[in-house]
Parts: C-alpha cells; sequence; structure tokens
C-alpha cells in the first residue's frame, strides 16, 4: 500500500513538474521570437532624474533593451548612484551636460515624481534638440515629455503624457508648445516616442526596438 501511495506521489510530481517545465519553455520561446536582432550593436542613453526617478519606467525598459543586446548609458544632473521614487538604485555613467546625443542611437528621458525638478533645464532640452536635430531616436515617458514640449521638439507631432483628474497642466504645457495631444498609452511619431507612465513601460520599450530595428 505504501508503495502505490509513493508511486502515486511520484507520478503527481512528475505531471506538475512536467507543466511547469512546459510553461517556462513557452515563455522562451516567446521571449526568442520577439527579441530583436541587429546587425551591429545599438546604443541608447537613459536620463533620469537623481532622485526620485520612477523606478519601473527605467529598469524595465532596460531590462528589455539589453535583453536585445542594447548597450544602455545613463545620465543624470548628478554623479553616483541615483535613487527611484520606489527605492530602487542605479549608477549614473554621465552628467547631463557631458551627454553629445551624436553617440547614442536613442536616448530616453524617464518620468517620476523627481523628473522635473531635476531635469528641466536647458541641458535636457538641448539634449532633446540634438537628439531631433541628428535623426536619431527620441523617447519620453510619464511627465517627461514636459521636456520635449518645452524643447520645442514636439511641435506639430502627436504625443502623450502623464495626467491625472486632478492635474491637467502637463497636458496644457504639451498644447502650448504645439503637440497634438492624444489620450493613450503610447504615441509614435517619426522617430519620436511618448507615453504615459509606468504602465506603459513595456510597450514603450518595445517600440523603441522598432525603430532602432529600422
Amino acid at each position: 500500500m505504501k508503495k502505490i501511495f509513493l508511486l502515486l506521489l511520484i507520478l503527481i510530481f512528475a505531471f506538475f513538474f512536467f507543466q511547469y517545465f512546459q510553461k517556462v519553455n513557452l515563455k522562451e520561446k516567446i521571449k526568442e521570437k520577439n527579441m530583436i536582432s541587429f546587425k551591429e550593436e545599438k546604443k541608447v542613453l537613459m536620463v533620469i532624474a537623481f532622485k526620485n526617478f520612477r523606478d519601473v519606467e527605467y529598469f524595465l525598459p532596460k531590462e528589455i533593451l539589453e535583453r536585445n543586446g542594447v548597450k544602455v548609458t545613463t545620465a543624470s544632473n548628478k554623479k553616483g548612484e541615483a535613487q527611484g521614487a520606489d527605492g530602487k538604485k542605479t549608477k549614473v555613467d554621465l552628467l547631463i551636460s557631458e551627454v553629445n546625443p551624436e553617440n547614442f542611437d536613442a536616448v530616453l528621458f524617464v518620468g517620476g515624481p523627481g523628473c522635473l525638478e531635476n531635469l528641466d533645464n536647458e541641458d535636457s532640452y538641448r539634449i532633446a534638440q540634438k537628439t531631433v536635430e541628428k535623426g536619431k531616436v527620441l523617447g519620453a515617458i510619464c511627465i517627461s515629455p514636459v521636456l520635449l514640449a518645452k524643447a520645442g521638439v514636439l511641435k506639430e507631432k502627436k504625443a502623450t503624457v502623464w495626467s491625472s483628474p486632478f492635474d491637467r497642466q502637463p497636458i496644457e504645457i504639451l498644447k502650448e508648445n504645439g503637440a497634438f495631444f492624444q489620450d493613450e498609452k503610447v504615441v509614435v511619431d517619426g522617430k519620436i516616442v511618448t507615453a504615459n507612465g509606468p504602465n506603459a513601460a513595456q510597450e514603450f520599450a518595445n517600440e523603441i526596438l522598432k525603430l532602432l530595428s529600422q
């Protein structure tokens, strides 16, 4: 009786292990299918606030980009370890004052509660303007499309931005600077990609990858 019971336990364990293995294998196949192969290495700059950048808007796109072989460099308004609003930290490679957009295939601005306080300045505007001028991919997520609007690169461009029922000012800033606001998670207009917050982080990264592959 004990042997039969033990055999049943082994069979049940083997069945669930097989099911788990199949799911993991399927996920890996989906990952491989979604991966983009580049003929040469692509370089992306991610610009974050030194304090209180939005963690998921930085770490998730960074992971997706690196998984696809993209080299990611991080710039901020200070050097050292930048800290996200949710507590995670990351090393800063460059000061935004040192950034030359010509050295990158894409430049992405990350949002978060510290974004405008740390990055709403002439250095950020210069980076956005130069990125567009050189025909590179430019991205901004959450509140950071406000920086692109103030830099003048969203004029007559479709774009989205973070807002809430209690704070519509980001939308007004986009409109005041000539952008055509779209109430969508992610908006692509030419080589400019904007997204409206952390829930759009994965789609944002995927759209950046598509543009880099063109």
